[in-house]
């Protein structure tokens, strides 16, 4: 893992039966060149001009890494610069991508971030988006651990912020035409197959008694 200079590093759980899951807290760096980073990043690609890179959160994309572990996910997340193997993105900011959440394989879920700062996890919505990624991908398949805790935080998470949708990251897309969609450069898209149809056909069942609205129609 990489030395956190000038950080205090605590893990802290939160949370009870009663209001909430349990959360550790393995925060990533975001300091003033972070910040600054993602400003930018929302006045290029939204038009949104503000002293903070603060967020009101009305979505949860729910994601998975296509990295192995946890640790090598944090990595991944931890610096503020993009790393330069990431072509396919690099063109449209040097902001780094990452998550509000993360959640492992055994269901344990990690706080990476403020749940009201931007992070950068979907083309187009992050401006409005809280991000849940999951540990595994095509090779590793999401567990039902993870399901339980995804489920646990979108309940938690609905009853503190004006949350309309919970989706898929391959459903992004399909927000082109309404007033979430703030993307300003047409030619960025990237085609998204995570976290697959079965695990948030998983998630709606169970959380459809929350008042979430349905998809756009595409």
């Amino acid at each position: 893992m990489k030395k956190k200079v000038a950080y205090l590093y605590v893990i802290i759980i939160v949370g009870c039966f009663s209001c909430g899951p349990k959360i550790i807290q393995e925060p990533i760096v975001f300091d003033e060149e972070r910040s600054n980073l993602t400003l930018s990043y929302m006045e290029e690609h939204y038009g949104i001009r503000q002293e903070e890179p603060t967020i009101i959160p009305k979505m949860i994309v729910v994601h998975w890494t296509e990295i192995p572990t946890f640790q090598k996910t944090v990595d991944a997340f931890y610096e503020a610069n993009l790393p330069e193997h990431r072509n396919a993105i690099a063109g449209a900011g040097s902001l780094n991508v990452s998550s509000q959440f993360v959640v492992d394989q055994d269901g344990i879920i990690y706080n990476l971030m403020p749940e009201t700062t931007m992070a950068r996890h979907v083309i187009g919505l992050n401006h409005c988006a809280i991000g849940i990624e999951n540990v595994g991908g095509s090779d590793l398949p999401l567990t039902d651990a993870q399901l339980r805790a995804n489920v646990k935080l979108i309940k938690y998470l609905k009853k503190k912020y004006p949350i309309d949708y919970v989706i898929g990251h391959y459903e992004y897309q399909l927000f082109e035409k309404t007033d979430l969609w703030l993307e300003k450069n047409d030619s960025y898209r990237t085609v998204k197959t995570d976290p697959n149809k079965e695990f948030m056909e998983e998630i709606r069942k169970r959380t459809k008694k929350l008042d979430i609205k349905p998809l756009p129609k595409g």
